[in-house]
């Protein structure tokens, strides 16, 4: 692992799973006040926050959805969601992890997507872009898209039953697991990944640079990706025509 950041992020990664999986602290499930993101805040949050920032402010800014700015805006600035899926991980559900995207002069350069409930980690750099896995880090495995896909993920999914209604009478099978940045990630397994909601940089900047080979739509309104050309055009207009 040529990459110093890569490396600093990995790092990150194996003590925060380790300290999630191994605390015997109750207080990690306290809540606490409204981050920057409008979310409130649980101690496993912050915990990881205090790690990230450990391990990744000699490389930049740090942006996190729990504090905000934790140092002043520079030229290299780094997007953190500590837990994305803060939820999932509570109620011991596997679907939680983090969503890092570095950038320079506002242009994302670096992200890194990590599921710690599997350790499946997806990095995007570059000149690289590949699928490893913290138990053997130094892994580079091509991410191959999965062309037998059966469902797509649509994120938020509960919130919009008449669209959901819609995608199922398509034959647009889903899930709504709860974790968009991981969701994000995923992409090119799925079907296709579908969101409606609030856009915030923590859950979808390293998320949508990772996908950026796939068809994709991102605004404030929506975010559809997918590998499939067809997929992409047929949910666009069934999107854009029952709710836009």
């Amino acid at each position: 692992m040529n990459n110093p950041f890569i490396h600093a992020v990995m790092c990150a990664l194996l003590e925060v799973r380790d300290t999630l999986q191994n605390s015997h602290d109750l207080s990690l499930f306290d809540s606490f006040e409204k981050g920057e993101g409008g979310d409130v805040s649980s101690g496993f949050d912050l915990k990881a926050e205090e790690i990230f920032f450990k391990h990744l402010s000699s490389f930049g800014s740090l942006f996190s959805e729990e504090s905000g700015w934790m140092s002043p805006q520079d030229e290299y600035n780094i997007v953190l969601d500590p837990i994305d899926g803060s939820d999932n991980f509570a109620s011991f559900f596997p679907y939680y992890g983090v969503s890092i995207a570095r950038e320079k002069s506002g242009k994302t350069i670096e992200g890194v997507v990590c599921n710690l409930a599997n350790g499946d980690v997806f990095v995007r750099t570059i000149s690289d872009y590949y699928r490893t896995t913290l138990d053997k880090p130094t892994l580079e495995l091509p991410i191959i898209t999965n062309i037998k896909a059966k469902i797509g993920l649509f994120e938020k999914g509960p919130e919009h039953p008449r669209l959901g209604e819609k995608l199922i009478q398509n034959h647009l099978k889903y899930r709504s697991p709860g974790a968009l940045a991981l969701s994000l990630a995923y992409a090119p397994l799925v079907k296709y990944v579908l969101f409606l909601g609030t856009m915030r940089s923590f859950d979808i900047q390293a998320g949508l640079f990772l996908s950026q080979h796939l068809y994709g739509v991102s605004n404030e309104k929506y975010i559809l990706i997918s590998s499939s050309e067809e997929v992409f055009e047929q949910i666009r207009i069934i999107v854009e025509k029952e709710y836009f």
